[in-house]
C-alpha cells in the first residue's frame, strides 16, 4: 500500500440484531453512508428484520401486526445482516466469531448486543423436563413468545401474569383488552416497586381493577398447576389457562464468559463501552456500565450512538457516562410517567437543599385515578411520579433530563400550567414528544410538511416511536391534528392505529 492509498475499511462484527444492535448499525450507516470506513456484519438469531420488543404487548392485544413494529434498516453498502444465524463462540486471540452454520467472521472490533433472557423463577411447574417453559407457560421477550401466548389464551379465558413490573402490567392490560380474565401476582409490597411509591401504586392498582385486572401484591407464587392455575403462598389458587412470566431478566453473557471477558451481572464496560478486551465492546441489556442503564431503551440507544462515534472515527472523544432513568407505562387508558428516585430517603445523595432534605410536592386524587409526586433536591427534580397528569409529563420530564431548575410554582408545574421557569441549563429547550430519540413536536411537524403523513413515515424520517413506544399515542394525535387542521389526512392500516 502506498502512503497515499486509502486504508481498507475496518471490520466490525455485531452479535445481536435486537433493538440496540439494530440501532448501532443505523448509527454507523449515518456516520459512514458509503461504507468507506467500516464494513459491518450484524448477526441475529431470529429470522426477519429487527423489531421493537417494547411493543410486543400491543401484538398480544391485537393493536399491531408484527410488521407494524419493525425497525428501520438502512440499506447502506457497508452493512451486511445475517438473520437466523447464531454466534456460538468468540475467539478474542484470533479476533474471530464462529457461527452455527459453520461459517466464521473475522473482526477488527466486536460489538456484543446480545440483550437479556427472561428469567424463570425456580417454581414448580414452570419448567419442562428439557429446561424450557412448561405446559401453559410463556415469557414475552420475542415474537415467538407472542405467538405462543396468543395460541394459549382465548377471549374469556383466565390467565395469570407473574410479575407486576412495567412489562407485567403492560402485558396484563393488553390481555384484558383482548378479552382475557387477568390476574397479576407481584411478590413486592406494591406493583412497579422500582419506579413508583406505595401511594401511587395503590391508585394504579385501583385503576387496573376498574379495567378488569385483579392485582395481588406481596404474594409469593408457590406452584403452577397446568390446566388449573397458580397456587399462592396463602393457599389460594388463581385460575389460569396460561401463566406469563415477567418476573425479571438475566443479561445474555454466556458467549462473553466463555471467551474470558469480565462479567458481573452483565458484561463489564467502561465509558468507551469497551470490555476487559479493548477490541470487544458491549451495549444494551447485556452490558453493565458503572452508571447503569440496562433494561431501558434510551440508554441502549445512547450507548449505540457513542460507540458508533468511536468505531467510525466520527468523534474520538465520544463517551457514555450514564443516563437518567425515565419510564412510561404503555397501557391503554392509563397515563403514567416515572423518573429518578421514587421514594427517596431525606438527605440521601444528590444536591440537597440547605437542610439536606428532599422537598416533596404531592397531589392525590384517588377518586379520579390521579396521583403526582415531585421530589426536589434544591431546585432540581430528583424524581417524580405522574399518574393521570399527561399535560405535566412532558415538561417535568424535560426539566429532569436537563437537570434544569424548576419554576417556583411547583403545583402549577404538576397541573401542566404555563409558568416562567428560572434561567439555567435546558430552560429554553423544547420538550420532546419522543424522549428516546429526542424528537420534538417541531421535528414531527417538519416531517409532516416534507410529506410524512403516517406514523410509519414519521418514524422513517425522525425515528419517533422506534424507542420505548410511549409516544405512539402522542404522535398519532399530532398527525390527526395536523391533518384535520390542513384539511387532509392519510389513513394508516387499522393494525397500525
Amino acid at each position: 500500500m502506498t502512503p497515499d492509498a486509502p486504508h481498507p475499511p475496518r471490520r466490525i462484527a455485531v452479535i445481536g440484531n435486537g433493538m440496540t444492535g439494530a440501532r448501532f448499525a443505523e448509527e454507523v450507516a449515518r456516520r459512514d453512508p458509503g461504507g468507506r470506513r467500516v464494513r459491518l456484519t450484524v448477526v441475529g438469531e431470529e429470522e426477519g428484520p429487527a423489531y421493537n420488543r417494547v411493543l410486543l404487548p400491543g401484538i398480544v392485544e391485537g393493536a399491531y401486526a408484527p410488521g407494524d413494529i419493525a425497525l428501520p434498516e438502512p440499506q447502506a453498502p457497508g452493512i451486511t445482516r445475517r438473520t437466523g444465524t447464531a454466534a456460538v463462540r468468540i475467539d478474542p486471540a484470533r479476533r474471530r466469531v464462529d457461527l452455527d452454520d459453520g461459517d466464521r467472521l473475522d473482526y477488527d472490533d466486536l460489538v456484543l448486543a446480545t440483550g437479556a433472557r427472561a428469567a424463570l423463577p425456580p417454581l414448580e411447574g414452570l419448567r419442562a423436563p428439557d429446561g424450557g417453559p412448561g405446559d401453559g407457560v410463556t415469557a414475552l421477550r420475542d415474537l415467538a413468545d407472542c405467538r405462543r401466548l396468543r395460541a394459549l389464551v382465548r377471549p374469556g379465558a383466565p390467565v395469570v401474569v407473574l410479575g407486576g413490573g412495567v412489562l407485567g402490567l403492560e402485558t396484563a392490560r393488553a390481555l384484558a383488552a383482548a378479552g382475557a380474565r387477568v390476574s397479576v401476582v407481584e411478590s413486592s409490597p406494591w406493583i412497579m416497586r422500582r419506579q413508583i411509591d406505595r401511594a401511587a401504586a395503590e391508585v394504579l392498582a385501583r385503576a387496573y381493577t376498574a379495567l378488569g385486572v385483579a392485582v395481588h401484591s406481596w404474594r409469593v407464587a408457590a406452584r403452577w398447576a397446568p390446566g388449573t392455575g397458580l397456587e399462592l403462598d396463602d393457599g389460594r389458587v388463581l385460575p389460569g389457562d396460561a401463566v406469563v412470566v415477567t418476573a425479571g431478566v438475566r443479561p445474555a453473557t454466556a458467549l462473553a464468559e466463555a471467551a474470558g471477558l469480565a462479567v458481573d451481572g452483565g458484561v463489564l464496560v467502561d465509558d468507551r463501552l469497551s470490555t476487559s478486551d479493548p477490541r470487544v465492546h458491549a451495549i444494551g441489556d447485556c452490558a453493565r456500565h458503572p452508571a447503569g442503564g440496562a433494561g431501558l431503551v434510551r440508554p441502549g440507544y445512547e450507548q449505540a450512538a457513542a460507540l458508533a462515534d468511536l468505531l467510525t472515527g466520527a468523534d474520538p472523544a465520544a463517551r457514555y457516562t450514564g443516563a437518567r432513568p425515565l419510564t412510561r407505562l404503555k397501557a391503554a387508558g392509563i397515563d403514567l410517567t416515572a423518573m429518578g428516585e421514587a421514594d427517596p430517603e431525606p438527605g440521601g445523595g444528590g444536591a440537597a437543599d440547605a437542610a439536606g432534605q428532599v422537598q416533596t410536592v404531592t397531589v392525590s386524587d384517588p377518586g379520579r385515578g390521579r396521583y403526582a409526586r415531585l421530589n426536589l433536591r434544591g431546585d432540581r427534580i430528583s424524581g417524580a411520579v405522574l399518574l393521570g397528569f399527561p399535560d405535566a409529563a412532558p415538561e417535568v420530564s424535560r426539566l429532569f433530563e436537563a437537570g434544569a431548575a424548576v419554576p417556583e410554582d411547583r403545583l402549577a408545574l404538576l397541573q401542566g400550567l404555563p409558568a416562567a421557569a428560572p434561567e439555567g441549563p435546558g430552560a429554553e429547550e423544547e420538550a420532546p414528544v419522543c424522549r428516546c430519540n429526542a424528537v420534538t413536536r417541531t421535528g414531527i411537524e417538519r416531517a409532516w410538511l416534507d410529506g410524512a403523513r403516517t406514523r410509519a413515515a414519521v418514524a422513517e424520517a425522525t425515528r419517533a416511536t422506534t424507542g420505548c413506544g410511549g409516544c405512539v399515542r402522542d404522535v398519532d394525535a399530532l398527525l390527526a391534528g395536523m391533518g384535520s387542521g390542513r384539511g387532509e389526512r392519510e389513513e394508516e392500516p387499522a393494525a397500525a392505529r
